[in-house]
């Protein structure tokens, strides 16, 4: 009998939720899946409703992934053919993503789109979001390296403004080590990165790999230049021979004068900020890169950050597209901003005084016209890693620059073995 009530009630139950879902104004509406990635994807959710709203006719259904699944989540959903309807990408992963067909081109809905156009974003931001000359992704934030740097310590070493050349950058940081300490470095570059290492190889002119991506260029004459002034800060005593790990709390040692400068990303404008009291905040400043000469001034930095992507296999393209609209709207993107930290890679965004009123901030501005793509490869990840860990002998006084170089070019050419393999077999 017990048995019979406890059915009948679960019975009743699910003819509740049934009648309350029939019942809901909203049910006949399309539903847009998306994946945000990250704390990114936890952002979103607090966006759903504003979409609905302007949106009456979907509803937005985010789901949130962990960057250190996402990528292998995506090519999982792609041969399993369960990709949302769009997502968040990385910028890097476009090209991979396209080659193997898992991405809709893009150009045809930016062509009849009155809300978005190529010029609304950053020009070397929108050049990674690119494929074969097509457009597969709209960027959605922007990512890119800056120098954080102390400012009492400059003006102590004899520099009213922040370097702008290679040669006034090494003389700073020597001027700095005279008074720094023998516990103290002038500038943090984590031997495990490799962001600044290659953004030197940019400035240099560098393309990192072959004009067609089939080998590495890493031994080539930009690289090396570029490879010899890093390497030669380590050997010099200038950086501390360090991963990024085994630093402790970087923001106490900038504060305490141990690190005087860091080549960093946008996330630390508001690490800073919480990190140091309100006393300790006049402490850090930040400023575009210095060139390998004043003239060329600010120095490239890289374009990273990601993009919102339509999957090819779904049905609600043009639904798709709405949402990346509505996510593109410079308001919107002002709002996420608040809410994540993260830069909007919409220009027209920055005009809000939440980023136009904000000193420390416009370096970084600054800095996003004068930023290059990464290779488009769909092997750059995988490259990436390498760099540091070549690098590392080198860096560590245990082999020459040249032969870590050699070994770096080799070790891509064998990643790059099977793109060469394919455009080999591609029809004229």
């Amino acid at each position: 009998m017990a048995r019979q009530r406890a059915v009948a009630r679960a019975f009743a139950a699910a003819a509740l939720v049934a009648a309350g879902c029939a019942n809901r104004p909203n049910d006949r509406r399309t539903t847009v899946t998306f994946w945000g990635m990250g704390r990114e994807g936890e952002v979103v959710r607090q966006l759903v409703g504003d979409f609905d709203r302007a949106n009456p006719d979907l509803h937005l259904a985010v789901q949130q992934i962990p960057w250190t699944s996402a990528h292998e989540k995506l090519l999982t959903a792609f041969v399993g053919k369960s990709t949302p309807d769009l997502g968040q990408l990385g910028n890097t992963w476009i090209p991979e993503f396209a080659a193997i067909g898992a991405l809709q081109k893009l150009d045809a809905h930016l062509a009849g789109s009155r809300a978005l156009a190529p010029a609304d974003f950053f020009s070397g931001i929108w050049k990674g979001s690119l494929y074969d000359g097509a457009a597969y992704g709209i960027p959605w934030y922007v990512d890119t390296r800056v120098l954080f740097y102390r400012p009492d310590f400059l003006a102590r070493a004899g520099f009213s403004e922040p370097p702008r050349s290679w040669p006034d950058w090494l003389d700073a940081m020597r001027r700095i080590q005279a008074f720094q300490g023998s516990s103290g470095h002038p500038i943090l570059l984590p031997t495990n990165e490799w962001e600044q290492v290659t953004i030197l190889g940019l400035q240099q002119g560098s393309g990192l790999l072959s004009p067609d991506g089939t080998q590495g260029a890493f031994g080539q004459p930009p690289f090396a230049a570029a490879a010899g002034f890093y390497v030669g800060l380590f050997r010099a005593g200038l950086a501390p021979l360090v991963s990024y790990t085994q630093i402790g709390n970087a923001y106490q040692e900038f504060a305490r004068g141990t690190i005087a400068m860091w080549i960093t990303g946008p996330w630390n404008l508001g690490e800073f900020r919480r990190r140091l009291p309100p006393d300790q905040q006049k402490l850090w400043a930040t400023a575009p890169l210095p060139a390998p000469q004043a003239s060329a001034w600010p120095g490239t930095s890289f374009a990273g950050g990601s993009s919102l992507a339509v999957f090819r296999a779904s049905p609600r393209a043009g639904e798709a597209w709405r949402v990346i609209e509505f996510l593109s709207r410079p308001a919107v993107q002002v709002r996420f901003y608040a809410l994540s930290g993260d830069l909007p890679a919409r220009t027209a965004a920055w005009e809000d005084s939440a980023l136009a009123a904000d000193p420390k901030a416009r370096a970084f501005r600054t800095q996003l016209e004068h930023v290059a793509p990464m290779p488009q490869v769909a092997e750059w990840e995988q490259i990436a890693q390498k760099i540091p860990e070549d690098l590392e002998p080198a860096i560590r006084g245990r082999e020459d620059i040249g032969a870590a170089l050699a070994a770096l070019d080799r070790d891509v050419d064998n990643m790059l073995e099977k793109r060469r393999w394919m455009l080999s077999r591609r029809k004229p």
